[in-house]
Order: C-alpha cells, then structure tokens, then sequence
C-alpha cells in the first residue's frame, strides 16, 4: 500500500471524518482488522480564518513538503477550502496532491449531471478552484447562491458547523439554497464543506447530493491501494 499523507486541521472535526471514512473503507479491501499507515499533519485552523492567502499558500507548501520528506507518495487536503492552494503547491513538490474536484468530477459524470449547485463557505463558493477544475476537466457548469446569501452561508460554516453546531436552522437554511439553485438550473448539489453531510443526509433532500468528503476519502483509499 502507498503512504498518503493528510493534511487536516481545517477543522479537526472533518479531519476525524476523513480518517474514519478512509480507515472504513480501506477495510473493506483489507479486512476490518487492518488498517493503512497514514502521516497526518494537523493544523490550526486559524490560518484559514485569517484569509491570508500569501500565508495559506506558503504553510501549505511547507507542510506537502515536510510530507513528502517523511515519505507520503501522495497527498490528501482534508478539507474543501484548502484546495484553493493546489495550483500553488503542487507544481513545487513531486508527488500529487489528490484534488477534490476530481472526485466530484467523477461522480458527477456517472451520475449525468452537467450543471451541480455549490454549497460551503464563502472562499469555496466565490473561489475558482472547483469550478474552473470541474469546467476545464469535465465541462461541468458550477453555480452559486445568490450574493445575498453567501454571508449566511459562511456565518453557519464558520461560526456553528466547524465547531461541531448542527441546527435545525441551518438545515433549513441550506434546504431553501437548495431550490434556489435547482431553480437556476442546478441538477445536484455540491456539499462543498465537509460539515454539510453531517447536517444534511441524504434523504433530507429532494436533489441529488454529491458529498465531497465520502467520494474524497474513497479517492484516498484507491490511490492507497494503486487504483488511482
């Protein structure tokens, strides 16, 4: 099995998520009373909240490097937002980062979705990194809630869902940007924050839900195993 390295932190309840899912998964091919060696470097999540991107793209290149030294063959992000430091960091180190968009991608063509509404927080959301990586790579079409949500939408990521606060509100909240964004056009929805799943289940939508955290981790457990 190949060495992944995990970058966490961002926040430490996804970080969780990501290595139960990957152990979870990862078992079912190896058996449950295995389980694969993983180097995970956990950081504070206050690099994110203070929106410096120069810094964000800087200890993220830092980090990948100290994990490709270690001896991870590849390099999993464990979070949405951060992958707005791809183009950054991975032409300056020599082993991939495994980018979240192509699992949405993928997933998004089985399914025969063109066009997928993005929910998360506001860097996510107004940032270029999953929309550009999905039109340049599947032809997919992302779209967004309306400017005058997109501050709400942050406040329950920021402020309630990274530190482990799932309301009923909230659920309401993203049900309604759900028809919104169906109105618009979209065919399924991008739960673009790896909190969303957790707050919103499957059968909590009338839409198609792509969760970004379960493919994500699948990508993780393929690569592990030399399928990706």
């Amino acid at each position: 099995m190949k060495l992944l390295g995990l970058i966490g932190g961002t926040s430490w309840y996804s970080t969780i998520e990501y290595y139960k899912l990957i152990n979870e998964l990862a078992g079912e091919h190896i058996g449950h009373d295995q389980n694969p060696s993983l180097l995970i470097y956990s950081q504070n999540i206050q690099l994110m909240r203070e929106q410096d991107k120069e810094k964000i793209n800087q200890t993220y290149l830092e980090i990948s490097r100290k994990l490709e030294s270690a001896g991870a063959k590849g390099i999993l992000i464990c979070a949405n937002t951060p992958h707005m430091v791809y183009d950054f960091v991975q032409p300056q180190i020599g082993i991939p980062i495994l980018h979240i968009a192509e699992a949405i991608g993928r997933k998004a063509k089985k399914m025969g979705l063109q066009k997928l509404g993005l929910l998360g927080n506001r860097p996510t959301m107004t940032g270029d990194f999953i929309p550009s990586y999905l039109k340049r790579n599947f032809d997919i079409e992302t779209l967004i809630p309306d400017t005058e949500f997109i501050d709400r939408s942050h406040y329950f990521v920021s402020k309630e869902l990274t530190l482990g606060i799932f309301t009923d509100e909230a659920k309401s909240f993203y049900q309604k940007q759900m028809e919104l964004l169906a109105g618009k056009g979209a065919e399924g929805m991008i739960m673009g924050c790896t909190e969303l799943p957790l707050l919103i289940k499957e059968e909590d939508s009338e839409y198609p839900l792509i969760s970004t955290t379960q493919l994500h981790a699948q990508m993780a457990v393929d690569f592990i195993l030399g399928a990706y």
